[in-house]
């Protein structure tokens, strides 16, 4: 598959949601998804306020990337992907962007929350080097250390 990732640009805020929509609608299963933080979220506001990627194939967006760079922390505030796409290491090729990303801007981890029901992410994130650092009944905290 031939995809490329570039800098969020305001004019991507709708599809960006609509797509960000459709990943986390795989859990409809699970959860209320349209109660979920990303889901009520404006994205211009997220593209305007923080380091927001979005990768494409043949110009239409199909994953985001958002991160959160604080002055002791960095963190992965969103990722997803298009259901259409999922499967295909996008999602590896995502997180390696993003901990790249903190290497460049000198932190030595970074960290995440994941919905607990979201058991199959927790194992995808462990598998990729991710610790669980806390867990409460709705999420669970993860850690990445980068050096």
């Amino acid at each position: 598959m031939n995809w490329h990732i570039r800098k969020a640009e305001l004019k991507d805020a709708n599809e960006l949601q609509e797509c960000m929509f459709l990943a986390y609608s795989e859990y409809e299963d699970r959860i209320n998804v349209e109660t979920l933080p990303p889901l009520n979220v404006d994205y211009k506001d997220e593209i305007s306020s923080f380091p927001v990627w979005v990768v494409e194939v043949n110009n239409n967006v199909i994953a985001g990337l958002i991160l959160s760079f604080e002055e002791n922390n960095a963190s992965l505030a969103n990722i997803a992907i298009h259901p259409d796409f999922q499967g295909k290491g996008l999602g590896k090729f995502l997180l390696n962007f993003a901990e790249k990303e903190a290497i460049t801007k000198g932190y030595s981890d970074i960290h995440l929350a994941t919905h607990a029901l979201f058991t199959e992410n927790v194992l995808i994130y462990n598998k990729l080097g991710w610790v669980v650092l806390n867990e409460d009944e709705t999420k669970v905290y993860m850690k990445k250390c980068l050096r």
